[in-house]
Order: structure tokens, then sequence, then C-alpha cells
């Protein structure tokens, strides 16, 4: 009997390999539909915001507050490499006054939100982030505030904390990532201040080779479990034949 039983196991287990591959690639079916699906929603949101917007004109009512402030929390600040000068902003504005101290000036303001300013090495230019162009892009302008101009055309990998090269030729930036976590890390990426080629100083996965690793994964615990489920089976036809035998 326990013959028959070993010889009833040698039988089933092709069928249960045929089974286990019949569900894995079912799964995988389903799963890479899923994540084809969820690029198509992704792309057609994209689509969607395409459509030109300006953040410098609110779609709804609003009213202007005039602030006098002495000190502010929150702050990125800079000193200009003469020593003279202090750039900082405060509320989504940028501001400039003497090291000495005395009245700040206003370099940048309105409705985008400009933050994190910092002088060029030569003293000539300030980099800044700012969402006037839609979203949160490296930008600079001269040191009175003339001639800002957008270098960075970032419309989902948004940019900040940009540092300048010892040559004041390019701009080092943090390009924020999420993945399944809401807390975002970030890849480091070098800019011309011409706005042209770019290069990753540090490069993280991207979301393709991501979703590939977690289908992967979900792809192994489905075996482990459907081979311990196998093992179960197993055991079970083997204790009942002992138990005949017996």
């Amino acid at each position: 009997m326990l013959l028959d039983g070993i010889q009833q196991i040698h039988i089933l287990l092709p069928k249960l390999t045929i089974m286990i591959k019949s569900i894995s690639l079912s799964i995988l079916i389903l799963l890479s539909s899923g994540v084809y699906a969820q690029k198509n929603t992704k792309k057609k949101k994209n689509e969607d915001d395409k459509k030109e917007w300006d953040c410098s004109v609110p779609p709804g009512p609003f009213k202007t507050v005039n602030l006098e402030l002495t000190e502010g929390t929150w702050m990125n600040l800079d000193v200009s490499p003469d020593g003279k000068s202090i750039v900082f902003d405060i509320l989504g504005d940028i501001y400039q006054m003497p090291y000495s101290g005395g009245e700040a000036t206003l370099l940048r303001g309105g409705h985008p939100y400009e933050v994190q300013p910092r002088y060029s090495p030569n003293g000539k230019w300030i980099s800044f982030t700012s969402d006037a162009g839609g979203a949160d892009n490296i930008w600079v302008m001269k040191t009175d505030g003339s001639e800002a101009r957008q270098v960075t055309k970032e419309d989902f990998r948004l940019l900040n904390n940009a540092v300048w090269s010892p040559d004041g030729n390019y701009l080092i930036a943090r390009k924020h990532f999420t993945s399944t976590r809401s807390a975002g890390a970030g890849e480091m990426w070098m800019y011309h201040i011409s706005g042209g080629t770019l290069v990753a100083t540090h490069q993280k996965k991207n979301d393709s080779r991501m979703q590939v690793s977690l289908l992967f994964r979900r792809m192994e615990i489905i075996c482990i479990i459907l081979k311990m489920f196998i093992r179960e089976v197993i055991f079970n036809i083997i204790k009942t034949r002992i138990v005949r035998f017996t």
C-alpha cells in the first residue's frame, strides 16, 4: 500500500507542476495587465496635466495683504562672495539686503512660490527654485532681480536645492523621486546655466525597473506559497497511505 501511495505521488507531481505553472502564468498576466492599465491611466493624467495654466494668475478670488516683518522662520539665505549682501526668501518671495543690516529690497514677488536663493561664485547671478513655470524648477536672475529665466524644464520629477559649480557654468540640483512610500528620495542632476545638456551624477532605478522588480517579488512570494501547498498535499497523501497500510 505504501508503494502504491508513492507511485500515486509520482503520478501527481507532474500534474501539480503543470498546475503551478498555469497559475503562475495567469497571475503574471493579471499583474502585467494591472501595470499596463496603470500606465494608461498615468498617460491620460499626464495629457490632462499638459493643459496650459499660469500660477501667476489665480483662477479664484484673492486679496493682497501687506506685512511688515523684522524676522522670519524656515528661511533660506546666502551671503554674496564679496561679503556685502545677503539674499534670502520669506513667504515664497526673494529679498536682498546689505550684510551690515538695513531695509530689504524685493527681487522676486507675486503669486509664484520662490525660495532657496544662492549667489553664483562670481556674484553676478542668483539661482533659486520657482514654480512660476508650472512646477518646481531651477531659475537664475541677475543680482538686481532682472533677466530672470528658467534653466530646467521638469514637469513631473521636480527640482530644488540647487548649488553652483566652482566655475559658475553649471547648477547641481536634487530631482525628487517617490515610489511605494510617501517620503521621496532624490537624484543629483547637473545642468548648464544655458539650459542645455544635463547629466545625472547619481541615478536611481526608474519607475519601470521598480515595477518589474516589485512584480517578480510578488511572483516569488506566490511560488513559495504554492510550494508550501504542494508539500502539504504530498504529506497528507503519504499520511493517509501509511494509516491504511498499518
